[in-house]
């Protein structure tokens, strides 16, 4: 498994961003970007605590064992400022919040802080927010509905690793799902070898950084801080991505969320196992782009001596 940092840059225009991140689907980190805009100074966790306190908030539980599908339905239900009470306090938690449109409960938030022009689309009035306390992590997975993403920190530090979806039968995906089971904090290559030939970009989000991901990028989030951020979405570039995020959404999942249903424990490791072996596919395809090179070698070796 190879590592290496994301690109940082502290400016950009509309055009420069469509050539040379968004169509090349390259991810980029862009320093301090909430900072052009009031709620880089306003948002504090204090300000959203006053203003969001009495609403009722989705709450997700880390704990819980599902790990064969999507998470869909909140563990629990609880008024926003009982919630951000743990990320204040740096309590331990399992508890996060993701996905959640804040903007629509408080629409003056948007004002605050609106689809930046580099990244506007028909999706751009969406802004959703996520919350989650210190050593929280969201398990390695790509967006369901294949958007691209502009992840914006406005509290606390987040660590991102980024990996792009040519790698994704390496990544043991579970079929009919957008996510693996894999734990890049501790690969383990003796169970999942496919691990030792991707690639792996990371970075660490502070306070009004951006971050760019690509349409179907997978992503692992660690957050280093309690904190919260806010992503804003865009249609994925190409119609093949536009396609998956379609049949993601209407066929695939639901068809998942059935079959776990009716099999349970079975249709996981039926799940499994398939993803095993498309993992050892695109292992042996790997290797076999090696064999010439090693035959060259050894054919040139074999020459040499022979004269």
């Amino acid at each position: 498994m190879k590592t290496s940092s994301i690109q940082t840059i502290h400016d950009i225009t509309p055009k420069e961003f469509k050539n040379r991140y968004l169509v090349p689907q390259k991810p980029i980190v862009i320093k301090g970007l909430a900072n052009a805009y009031p709620a880089g100074k306003k948002w504090t966790i204090d300000y959203i605590k006053d203003l969001c306190g009495s609403v009722m908030v989705d709450v997700f539980d880390n704990s819980n064992s599902n790990k064969g599908s999507a998470f869909t339905t909140p563990d629990l239900k609880m008024p926003f400022v009982e919630y951000v009470n743990t990320i204040i306090e740096n309590k331990p938690t399992t508890l996060r919040m993701f996905l959640f449109n804040m903007f629509k409960c408080k629409p003056e938030l948007r004002k605050d802080f609106p689809c930046p022009d580099f990244f506007k689309g028909i999706l751009g009035r969406i802004g959703y927010m996520f919350f989650g306390a210190k050593d929280i992590k969201v398990r390695i997975h790509q967006d369901i509905d294949m958007s691209n993403v502009l992840l914006t920190q406005f509290y606390g530090r987040k660590k991102v690793m980024l990996i792009a979806p040519e790698y994704s039968d390496l990544l043991y995906r579970l079929p009919f799902n957008t996510h693996s089971l894999i734990d890049l904090d501790n690969p383990d290559y003796e169970k999942y070898p496919g691990l030792k030939y991707i690639e792996v970009q990371e970075c660490i989000l502070e306070h009004g950084d951006s971050l760019f991901m690509p349409s179907g990028f997978w992503h692992y989030i660690t957050y280093v801080d309690g904190g919260f951020s806010v992503s804003y979405r865009k249609l994925a570039h190409s119609l093949n991505a536009k396609l998956n995020g379609l049949l993601n959404l209407v066929i695939y999942m639901p068809y998942d969320k059935v079959m776990n249903k009716l099999q349970g424990e079975k249709w996981i490791i039926k799940k499994e196992l398939m993803a095993e072996e498309r993992a050892n596919l695109a292992i042996a395809k790997l290797k076999e782009k090696e064999q010439p090179l090693e035959f060259n070698i050894i054919h040139t070796e074999k020459t040499t001596l022979a004269a």
